[in-house]
């Protein structure tokens, strides 16, 4: 991969909901309703629109994504994907993590934003292993911005400073 590929990402500690980007990516339960982890804590700070913006959708299916309006946040939009309840790895989980990296990249693209910020999506409570879903992501972001322009940047908001590292450890391979 190119340097000035890998130049478009960069990994952040913190708090995903605080990103004044374009867009910030949910890691979504399948009603889009809210739940815990990064997605409570989206819709707490985004407040009732989103709620209401996310019911009129009507849910959204493991490896897919939804765009919505951000509301509260500094992020325009929140563009919502359902990643997958690790059970085995044998079971479609890589495929369908890597389908959210990309359907959210897609919408990204469509609605012509300029930067993303991903969580790490299905590593809580969904428990996926952090270093493949790492993998996973890093390799997808890479592989989208060699091939696109849009979205110019791409963020991976770790919540935690381990989960930076193994982010940052990836990325540092890509050079």
């Amino acid at each position: 991969m190119t340097d000035a590929t890998v130049s478009r990402i960069k990994v952040v500690r913190g708090d995903i909901t605080q990103l004044d980007v374009d867009a910030i990516v949910n890691a979504a339960n399948e009603s889009l309703l809210g739940g815990g982890g990064v997605d409570g804590a989206i819709h707490r700070a985004a407040g009732p629109g989103l709620l209401a913006e996310c019911r009129a959708i009507g849910g959204c299916p493991t490896g897919e994504a939804r765009i919505t309006n951000g509301y509260r946040l500094k992020a325009r939009h929140v563009i919502h994907t359902v990643g997958p309840v690790y059970n085995d790895g044998d079971s479609d989980e890589p495929k369908l993590l890597k389908s959210c990296y990309e359907q959210s990249l897609k919408l990204a693209q469509h609605r012509s934003l300029k930067e993303v910020a991903f969580p790490c999506i299905s590593t809580g409570v969904f428990g996926f292993p952090k270093e493949e879903a790492c993998e996973i992501a890093v390799t997808t972001v890479l592989n989208w911005l060699h091939a696109h322009d849009c979205p110019a940047h791409v963020t991976f908001c770790c919540f935690s400073e381990d989960d930076a590292a193994i982010y940052r450890t990836r990325l540092i391979a890509s050079k």
